[in-house]
């Protein structure tokens, strides 16, 4: 019996050990070094691999009775973090008993300046995304911002987010659509709903039929957004699922001067609105102490506040269901 193991670096597969086992002791191994690949999903296909932990698409597509929540802090502040959060939500979830999938971002490439925490880098971030989604069994998510990036974050997650100022970008969504992930597009600032229809059609010209819109409000002025619940059954009209985010919704985008400002405590009212409105799902930046987060702090909703309002989250759909 032979089994294939492997550690990609990069580009680059840095060893193959091809491992002989004989009535369970290792009696042979080879090495093959520096072997280059484009990225994890050749490596699979060139060798018939596949992901030790797989999702069905009920489990990560928004729809159906139950809501679908996307949670997890703005970015990837350090491993040690990331793992913590991802653990704690994960019993959080299954405490209440809902569908969720793992959100952190790698790189904030969109920072209002140059002196802001922006990640780990994609590299790092997606192996670390990969390896909890194998060590916790959670699916994960986290935002692309080239088409570069789709075809390297394609291998590691589940599902691949569109920036709400890049949804209009051709090649972008393209590349998210062939990547074989679900493709998360949040709606831009700028974008009237109805828009979205010319957004699905790229992705559907690229043969991607698993994709969602995630409405995140609307630009009202300068350094403020309005959450518009009407967007919500428009964009459903269209024959689109359609996800909620709350936190970046209450932003005051460069509202502090050289960050971004926000009205956090708002978050869980435009969640409970939006519900109410007949959303398939709700997307939710949380933090353990958000006012020492290292990216969109203003915004995002104490761990310690999540239980409550996913259980008032759940009762109000249970309330619009019936």
């Amino acid at each position: 019996m032979f089994r294939l193991l492997y550690f990609v670096k990069g580009k680059v597969i840095w060893a193959i050990v091809i491992v002989r086992i004989s009535r369970g002791r290792c009696v042979e191994i080879g090495v093959i070094v520096q072997v280059g690949f484009a990225n994890g999903r050749d490596l699979r296909k060139k060798f018939g691999m596949s992901r030790s932990v797989s999702f069905s698409a009920d489990r990560v597509m928004p729809g159906g009775r139950e809501l679908l929540f996307i949670l997890g802090p703005c970015v990837i502040e350090s491993p040690a973090f990331v793992r913590r959060m991802a653990k704690k939500l994960r019993t959080l979830c299954e405490d209440e008993g809902v569908r969720f999938v793992f959100k952190a971002s790698y790189d904030k490439a969109n920072r209002t300046s140059t002196k802001s925490f922006r990640g780990i880098g994609i590299r790092e971030g997606c192996e670390l995304l990969a390896g909890l989604r194998e060590e916790l069994g959670i699916p994960v998510t986290s935002d692309v911002h080239s088409p570069a990036e789709a075809e390297i974050a394609g291998s590691s997650l589940d599902i691949l987010q569109i920036p709400a100022f890049l949804c209009r970008q051709t090649d972008l969504i393209q590349a998210a659509g062939r990547s074989g992930c679900v493709v998360n597009v949040k709606k831009g600032q700028f974008l009237a709903p109805w828009d979205t229809r010319n957004i699905a059609g790229k992705l559907e010209a690229v043969g991607c039929r698993r994709y969602f819109f995630t409405e995140r409000g609307t630009t009202f002025g300068y350094n403020n957004l309005v959450a518009d619940m009407r967007s919500i059954p428009w964009m459903q009209e269209l024959s689109y699922k359609v996800v909620f985010d709350a936190t970046h919704s209450v932003q005051r985008p460069g509202g502090a001067g050289d960050t971004t400002d926000g009205d956090g405590a708002l978050a869980p009212v435009l969640a409970r609105a939006a519900v109410a409105a007949g959303c398939d799902g709700v997307f939710i930046e949380t933090h353990e102490n958000p006012v020492r987060a290292l990216s969109d702090g203003p915004n995002q909703i104490p761990l310690r506040q999540l239980p409550k309002l996913i259980r008032q989250l759940k009762k109000i759909r249970e309330t619009i269901q019936s």
